[in-house]
């Protein structure tokens, strides 16, 4: 291989490396103004707690807290 087509190569690969430098994230999330516990339409869906009341920063607490301790291993299995 020649010495110009050696630097070509090297050229070429640079460029492809700092052309994946570049790319945007895929799934960059949107800083949303309103609290999380507002963010729900106002009729139950598939998507939202049974117990949980749009707009009501309790129960969603609530709702996180009850989601948490069902996923707790300690207090799920009794010894």
């Amino acid at each position: 291989m020649t010495k110009r087509a050696t630097t070509a190569l090297v050229l070429c690969g640079a460029a492809l490396a700092l052309a994946g430098c570049g790319e945007k994230m895929a799934g960059a999330v949107k800083k949303m103004d309103t609290p999380a516990y507002q963010g729900a339409p106002a009729e139950p869906s598939a998507f939202t707690a049974s117990g949980w009341k749009p707009g009501d920063r309790n129960s969603w607490e609530q709702e996180l807290r009850h989601r948490t301790q069902t996923q707790n291993e300690y207090v799920r299995i009794q010894p």
